[in-house]
């Protein structure tokens, strides 16, 4: 006989009270308790479920569950699978133990709402003041002097100090800066003593989550940059592309939380006028790191600014990759790209980013208004550009780019990929402008990314309209590189020019793209991804159009990008010289032939293929 089971009378109480045989739960539990009980009642936890099912809300799913699956089955013809009955108990315990985990988690909200209360929606929150109460007395002393003297005619004041307001929400202790104040009435009644701060806890962490964002979109376009330098090379080299954009990220990254934070931002640590300072190697401990609301203007604590600035530092090196590709050695790549990233980048980005010449008023008055550089036109696109021009000039071109005279098209190997290459960029460039906000401020993202996404889309109708009036054909790679074009004209400007300005900047970029590119070509500069066109000379031209259409003046402009070509230009031809010189630059002949996949790395991109150009 089998032992006596609590949790039959239950379900059997359930089904009575159901109309009869309007499921396949209700006929599969009749059945199981009187005439399979045996079976129903061997399968563990089952009986358990099926209970629990039957006190809470949701028996209606299971039978909802059931149905759904007996018309399914009878939908494919399963017959047998509806009328065998051990076969049936199979489908019922499915169907039981799919449900099991919300009916045990509702279960368990319920026993939480009963046994122990849960939290309160809003977590308690205390505020404590630190200011000076002498001085606010003193404030309000001087006003009720003041109502003295005016008699009938105070209309009233307030007295006001600042304050350093400290905010405990749940076990988060946040502090931040603030105003005190007393009112005082017209008839010269003092009022409590409040405090107000432009900045909240909300704010902070608003903030924070768009800075995070952002920071994720701009690490996205690493993966843009090296779907584009693939798909616009040959397929021989594609691993050796993918490797060195791989490297980027982390010689980026690691450069940068070695020295590179400290050397762009040295707050009060310049060694040589404001031309160069050093706070130091490494980057805070996680105790002395400032995570408080009083780190920049409360919008985002340390970490946030070490990972969002670090995302933009290894942009640089990636500009050369593209520039540079097909003929440079990877291990020369790496050590340029380590010592420009860890060095030459921070320091020009230190002149205006980290309070540098460019960003001192004495410049300012000097040249009719402060440098302007939003997101990096020259700060980083142009820098990344001018290293590229000095690879390119002490490489020299590809093998069979320029015969007897003329200009030999070498044609990448995969536009679709360098077509999703343009769309992650275009993506990401909305963390890369629109972060440079440096807040959530809904107001200024939003416009940073309207002004962004019209100088990209006039750069493609701009480029297109060039190519067509000089080659007579639309040319997707300059359509390509027409958006690319655009994005770095705007960066410059995206949050000071007008609406009508950014399309203008847009069009001129992709006209100054296509023109570049050909003028390269004619001067046997050979960039086989167009890079120093995109992000040199549209890095230039975005910069400069802050001057004309934005809120920079035009000379100061022009100084900032004269500047940014003079340090990074010499500094990276003798990189490069230095490299060739030692341990050598390019790759052999038979090396680059045969492709840098197998040359430098033994592997190929596409193995088991057998890429054919037709030409």
């Amino acid at each position: 006989m089998k032992p006596f089971n609590p949790v039959q009378p239950r379900i059997r109480a359930w089904i009575a009270a159901r109309p009869p045989y309007d499921s396949v739960l209700h006929r599969a539990l009749r059945r199981s308790l009187n005439a399979d009980r045996r079976f129903f009642w061997q399968i563990p936890g089952l009986g358990t479920v099926l209970a629990l099912v039957t006190e809470t809300g949701l028996a209606a799913r299971v039978t909802s569950g059931c149905s759904k699956l007996e018309e399914y089955a009878k939908h494919r013809k399963y017959e047998e699978l509806i009328m065998t009955s051990k076969k049936k108990w199979l489908l019922l315990a499915f169907a039981a133990m799919t449900v099991a985990p919300i009916t045990f988690g509702s279960l368990k909200v319920s026993s939480l709402s009963a046994e122990e209360p849960a939290a309160p929606a809003n977590a308690p929150v205390t505020v404590s003041l630190d200011y000076d109460k002498e001085a606010l007395q003193e404030a309000v002393d001087g006003i009720l002097k003041a109502k003295e003297e005016a008699g009938a005619d105070f209309e009233g004041d307030t007295a006001q100090v600042t304050a350093t307001i400290t905010q405990q929400i749940g076990l988060t202790t946040i502090t931040y800066d603030g105003i005190v104040s007393q009112e005082v009435a017209a008839d010269g009644t003092v009022g409590p003593v409040k405090a107000d701060s432009a900045q909240t806890y909300a704010d902070y962490t608003a903030d924070n989550v768009w800075m995070m964002v952002a920071t994720f979109l701009v690490f996205f376009m690493h993966l843009g940059f090296a779907m584009i330098e693939s798909g616009l090379t040959q397929a021989k080299n594609t691993v050796n592309i993918l490797f060195k954009n791989t490297m980027i990220i982390a010689i980026g990254l690691l450069t940068y939380a070695i020295m590179g934070f400290n050397l762009m931002y040295p707050g009060d640590s310049w060694i040589s006028g404001t031309w160069f300072g050093f706070a130091g190697f490494g980057l805070e401990s996680q105790a002395t790191a400032d995570t408080s609301i009083l780190y920049y203007d409360g919008n985002y604590p340390y970490w946030t600014d070490f990972l969002f600035q670090g995302m933009f530092a290894a942009t640089a090196a990636t500009i050369v990759s593209g520039a540079v590709a097909e003929r440079i050695k990877l291990h020369a790549f790496i050590i340029f790209s380590v010592i420009y990233v860890a060095i030459v980048y921070p320091i020009v980005g230190s002149w205006e980013w980290g309070g540098g010449w460019l960003n001192a008023a004495s410049f300012a008055e000097s040249f009719g208004g402060e440098f302007v550089d939003f997101a990096g036109s020259t700060l980083v696109h142009s820098v990344g550009g001018w290293a590229a021009l000095a690879g390119v000039l002490v490489l020299g071109p590809r093998l069979g780019k320029y015969v007897n005279g003329g200009i030999n098209p070498i044609m990448g190997h995969s536009m679709p990929l360098a077509t999703i290459g343009m769309f992650l960029l275009w993506l990401g460039w909305f963390g890369f402008n629109g972060g440079s906000v440096l807040s959530g401020d809904p107001a200024g993202v939003s416009y940073v990314l309207v002004t962004t996404s019209l100088a990209a889309a006039c750069g493609i109708v701009g480029a297109v309209i060039t190519a067509l009036i000089i080659t007579k054909s639309p040319d997707l790679s300059m359509a390509l590189n027409g958006a690319l074009a655009g994005l770095v004209g705007i960066t410059a400007g995206a949050d000071g020019v007008q609406i009508m300005g950014s399309v203008y900047i847009g069009l001129i970029s992709g006209a100054l793209v296509v023109g570049s590119v050909l003028l390269l070509d004619k001067l046997k500069i050979d960039d086989p991804v167009g890079a120093i066109s995109v992000h040199l000379t549209c890095g230039i031209w975005g910069t400069l159009a802050v001057g004309i259409f934005g809120t920079g003046a035009f000379m100061a402009q022009l100084i900032g990008v004269l500047a940014a070509g003079a340090f990074s230009f010499p500094i990276a031809l003798i990189l490069f010289l230095a490299l060739k010189f030692t341990i050598g630059l390019r790759v052999s002949e038979e090396e680059e032939l045969k492709g840098l996949d197998l040359g430098e790395h033994g592997q190929e991109a596409y193995s088991g293929f057998q890429i054919i150009n037709v030409k």
